[in-house]
């Protein structure tokens, strides 16, 4: 499968919840459908609930956030012990 250039799916708008990085022409950030994902959501419960994303648009979530967690140094939070 070829990579997926997130740039002709994901944009940020100042006017568009706060400049976050969003699926174009949807209000929908990066940051909610990873969430969505990360609470157990299926790709298809994902489209079924929002028919403006795609399989495609998708795949651009986690290529734009593949791409940060390249270019960002990130740091764990370690865990309390209990």
């Amino acid at each position: 499968m070829p990579e997926i250039n997130w740039r002709n799916f994901i944009h940020s708008d100042p006017e568009i919840l706060l400049g976050k990085p969003v699926v174009k022409g949807t209000r929908l950030s990066v940051e909610f459908i990873l969430g969505l994902f990360a609470n157990g959501w299926t790709e298809r419960q994902i489209i079924e609930n929002y028919p403006t994303l795609t399989k495609e648009s998708l795949r651009a979530v986690f290529a734009f956030s593949a791409e940060c967690m390249r270019e960002e140094a990130l740091y764990t939070i370690p865990s309390g012990t209990n």
